[in-house]
């Protein structure tokens, strides 16, 4: 049960919930409740393919293209560092910098799923945590995956109510604290690559 209610929060957070709020308020405004209400189902639908494929196949990704576990934490805690800052500093996240200003037919899947929900930060997170849990541990994950999608979902069912409540400021002053998070994950995940390369030279 620990291990679920970990992994739900350490998703919840790396989705970077309520800077995902203000991209899908902005990329919806205009619309019809029904409407944003439709562009969110298939956001949350499209991330949750995306992110459980990227659980189950970390592993194998790492196997076929000979890549060491610990280096990719490396490189993931890095990236998600960087995202975390962004987050911090400018309210939005590197990979996600310009809003679009010309008219989408379906901004559902481009760019709200990809890359505000699932960025390269979080593709890379998400393939460590796939290849560290093995066995019960993995489907533990998965719950734990689901559950933070499923309150993103919440989330941005309830977009229209939070943005009259904490206006645009409280939403970025959420994002902010969002990257400090962030960043405390990454550096976690960094350490524990770095410690994974030193460890064999001390032994």
């Amino acid at each position: 049960m620990s291990l679920l209610i970990s992994t739900w929060i350490k998703f919840f957070f790396l989705f970077a919930p309520f800077f995902v709020l203000s991209m899908f308020l902005a990329l919806t405004r205009g619309e019809s409740s029904a409407s944003r209400k439709q562009v969110a189902n298939k956001a949350i639908i499209a991330s949750t393919v995306i992110a459980i494929v990227l659980l189950f196949f970390g592993g194998s990704l790492f196997a076929v293209l000979g890549i060491t576990l610990d280096s990719f934490k490396i490189g993931s805690g890095v990236l998600l560092f960087l995202s975390a800052l962004s987050l911090v500093r400018d309210g939005t996240r590197n990979h996600a910098v310009g809003m679009p200003s010309e008219e989408r037919d379906d901004v559902s899947v481009v760019p709200l799923a990809v890359p505000t929900i699932i960025g390269p930060a979080t593709i890379g997170t998400i393939l460590v945590y796939g290849a560290e849990l093995q066995g019960w541990d993995l489907i533990l994950g998965l719950m734990g995956l689901l559950l933070a999608l499923g309150t993103l979902a919440l989330i941005l069912y309830s977009g229209s109510l939070i943005e009259k409540m904490l206006g645009r400021t409280g939403l970025n002053v959420l994002s902010k604290i969002t990257g400090l998070i962030l960043a405390a994950m990454a550096a976690q995940i960094f350490m524990s690559g770095v410690m994974g390369f030193l460890n064999p030279i001390t032994i």
